[in-house]
């Protein structure tokens, strides 16, 4: 990374409150997992988390997309990251309380997934205006690097405080988000986009779906992930892997939760350094044909430490994934619509995650977790052999940065 780039205190605001939220959110879906299991005994009420993690996030996905475009991207965050505190605290005082059924679960779960539904674009939207755009793979690459460091923490943490008591991860997690919400409210702008924009119409919501769909190699990138990490994402069924078939604590789960973003975390800084320069399409098949393979691997393995071993290449394999289509989504779109296209790239990704969650659980309770888990990574390395087809324009792009014949 340039030294341009590290020294911005801007861009060290923006990294601040990334690893607050992700730290926070990574803590909180081991503490509501493992008391939902603990509560229910039911993979699909693992799977129904997921759901009513996504519901907001499909229901406000035009007005999100304009918002973002419209109004000030920092306070959005802002806001966000208190709303989502300020549901962790409630969370905490329940629990220290013993109010918490599984419906308030899913009722915070919801409120977590439409806070995030509105900083996700939002924070996406907001990096370009932070970095020259030639620095922004390699920023994304590092903003990827810290997201992961609490992706990483985050489970460890929330495995090790379940031992005292949810009530205390959810405490923690209201402090981290304070934090965050701190870190981006005092975040001095390098420069300042103006979203001058027309009136809310129709056109305007659903311009953000049409530039995808028009953009063939934007639109084979993010359902690519769509589809692949829906049918191969694995993580709603962890507490059950980690109790009944590893044999572990909560601990454990954390520990495996956490895998996949050591794997995530040492490629992203890897990229950080080394960034794709070419045949970038064919690298991204490649890397999710490989997150099909480790999804398998980790389905059959009934052992500790191999399953940590596959978990961490499903990351490693999604992290380039992650910052090829990152990119390109971010470089082939132009900033005043960046916050609509942005939304609508979020909802692929919550759909792949959240939904992936909730497709896992419905599987995982008609034929039992193991057959759930290697279905999904079969049905991964297929998506890939189809898309390849599909998008030859995705398979044959060459470099991120799209230069003119």
């Amino acid at each position: 990374m340039a030294s341009s780039l590290l020294s911005l205190k801007t861009y060290r605001h923006f990294l601040a409150s990334r690893l607050g939220s992700f730290l926070a959110y990574q803590m909180l879906a081991v503490a509501v997992g493992w008391q939902m299991y603990d509560l229910t005994h039911s993979a699909l009420n693992l799977g129904f988390i997921g759901i009513a993690q996504f519901l907001p996030q499909l229901l406000l996905t035009l007005v999100v997309g304009h918002v973002a475009d419209r109004y000030d991207r920092r306070r959005i965050v802002t806001l966000c990251q208190g709303l989502e505190g300020s549901v962790a605290l409630l969370l905490a005082l329940g629990s220290f309380f013993h109010l918490l059924t599984p419906t308030l679960l899913y009722v915070g779960a919801f409120c977590i997934g439409a806070g995030r539904a509105f900083e996700s674009p939002s924070l996406q939207a907001l990096v370009p205006s932070l970095v020259p755009e030639e620095d922004l793979p390699r920023a994304l690459a590092l903003n990827s690097s810290v997201m992961q460091i609490g992706i990483i923490s985050g489970p460890a943490l929330g495995g090790f405080i379940y031992a005292v008591g949810p009530d205390a991860v959810y405490a923690t997690c209201a402090v981290a988000w304070l934090v965050a919400t701190v870190a981006i409210g005092t975040m001095p702008l390098l420069r300042k986009v103006e979203n001058k924009q027309p009136p809310a119409s129709l056109e305007f919501l659903f311009a953000g779906i049409r530039y995808i769909r028009e953009k063939r190699v934007i639109l084979g990138a993010i359902s690519l992930d769509l589809f692949a990490v829906l049918l191969g994402g694995a993580t709603a069924l962890l507490p059950i892997y980690a109790k009944d078939i590893l044999h572990t604590g909560p601990w454990g789960m954390g520990m495996l939760r956490s895998a996949p973003a050591v794997g995530a975390l040492l490629m992203s800084v890897y990229l950080a350094h080394n960034p794709l320069q070419r045949r970038v399409g064919k690298i991204m098949f490649g890397a999710v044909a490989l997150f099909g393979l480790a999804t398998i691997v980790f389905g059959i393995s009934s052992n500790f430490f191999v399953s940590l071993g596959a978990l961490a290449v499903l990351g490693a394999s999604d992290m380039i994934s992650v910052v090829v289509r990152s990119s390109l989504v971010q470089l082939e779109t132009p900033d005043a619509m960046r916050g609509r296209v942005s939304a609508v790239s979020s909802i692929f990704i919550g759909a792949s995650n959240q939904l992936g969650e909730f497709e896992s659980g419905v599987t995982a309770a008609l034929l039992g977790p193991i057959p759930a888990v290697v279905i999904g990574g079969v049905g991964t390395l297929v998506v890939v052999g189809l898309w390849m087809r599909w998008f030859p324009q995705l398979t044959q792009r060459e470099s991120l940065v799209n230069k003119p014949a």
